[in-house]
């Protein structure tokens, strides 16, 4: 699925590392932290897949 969609990757590490540092440094509560992970992932994941609609309704003729 990584392989595929660069961004797609790019963006979930950078999510990751992001709610990774906010729980350890900012003391944010786990909960929290999973619930932001859960948001981020699925909203990460609609993002890629509108823009790969957008590019497969460019490509037809």
């Amino acid at each position: 699925m990584f392989v595929d969609d660069g961004s797609l990757a790019l963006l979930a590490l950078v999510l990751l590392a992001v709610i990774a540092a906010a729980v350890k440094l900012l003391a944010l509560p786990p909960l929290l932290g999973a619930a932001l992970l859960l948001i981020g992932c699925l909203a990460i994941l609609l993002h890629s897949v509108r823009r790969a609609a957008q590019v497969r309704q460019k490509s037809k003729p």
